[in-house]
């Protein structure tokens, strides 16, 4: 009995040994992929001395809030955060809504040359944006959309995105064919089949696109870059850039800017993070 007593208690102090080493490689791997954010945060604290100091100093010398400042006023930060915000959202509009209307009928339809155009859409992955970049912004500036948002939001509600529209045609074809049939013998049309069934199914998958294509375009630089002229247009990402000058960096408001420019990335992505693993699940193994 003691022997038993004994054994159960190793069983125990070893599982529990197990899980203290296993939480903290997994501690010291989160802190090495947080080192960059944490860093950054210091560096928009610092002031330009301490930040080019030598060895580096990881704390700042002081709360150097006028950093911030600096960012908000100097690149008209709130102005440059609605222009990107009407941006991303038209953008998130377009690829959730007309990808998923891509997929339901590569997912449910049989039309002539479904494969072939499948394998069409999907070929575009590999066509690297710089091939097409000269000649699309040439027809944009030929219609008169140049130094618009027009090129950087219309096209996506013309196809929406080619990764998109693959993840969500895996989604639809694992969704059980049987609901669908109940639904037309009801006499639902195709199009409340979809907003009704497979929209409300979808969730998971459509949170997941939806916060690759609000990272996506928050973020983006190449195309504003290439469209938009004037100040009063620009987005987040180029009033940064406004800091890195030809002979200097100013590395402290830069950082500084980057961290109020990331925090509505983080605030969706915590807000949006249980739909977000799920959809990755599904997405990857179904279908």
């Amino acid at each position: 009995m003691i022997g038993l007593v004994s054994y159960g208690m190793g069983r125990k102090q070893r599982k529990m040994w197990r899980n203290i080493i296993l939480y903290l490689l997994l501690g010291t791997f989160s802190i090495s992929t947080l080192f960059p954010l944490i860093w950054m945060i210091s560096t928009s604290l610092k002031s330009g001395d301490v930040i080019f100091s030598i060895p580096p100093q990881f704390l700042p010398d002081g709360l150097h809030w006028e950093n911030y400042t600096r960012a908000i006023k100097e690149i008209s930060f709130f102005t440059l955060f609605k222009n990107t915000t009407v941006i991303t959202l038209l953008q998130l509009l377009a690829n959730v809504f007309v990808s998923a209307f891509v997929a339901y009928g590569f997912a449910r339809f049989n039309f002539p040359g479904k494969n072939i155009w499948f394998f069409l859409v999907l070929s575009t992955i590999m066509l690297p944006g710089e091939v097409t970049m000269i000649p699309v912004f040439i027809g944009f500036s030929e219609i008169g959309w140049s130094n618009s948002i027009l090129p950087l939001v219309v096209p996506g509600f013309f196809g929406g995105a080619p990764v998109f529209i693959f993840l969500l045609r895996q989604f639809f074809m694992a969704i059980p064919k049987d609901l669908e049939e109940s639904a037309f013998i009801d006499g639902a049309s195709t199009f409340k089949i979809f907003r009704t069934i497979f929209i409300p199914l979808s969730v998971p998958a459509l949170v997941t696109i939806g916060i690759f294509s609000f990272q996506g375009s928050w973020n983006d630089l190449l195309g504003p870059l290439i469209y938009l002229n004037d100040v009063d247009k620009f987005t987040l990402t180029l009033g940064l850039a406004m800091f890195k000058g030809i002979m200097k960096v100013e590395w402290g408001p830069l950082m500084a800017g980057s961290i109020l420019s990331l925090l509505p990335v983080v605030i969706v992505f915590f807000m949006a993070q249980k739909y977000f693993v799920e959809g990755i699940k599904l997405s990857g193994i179904k279908g």
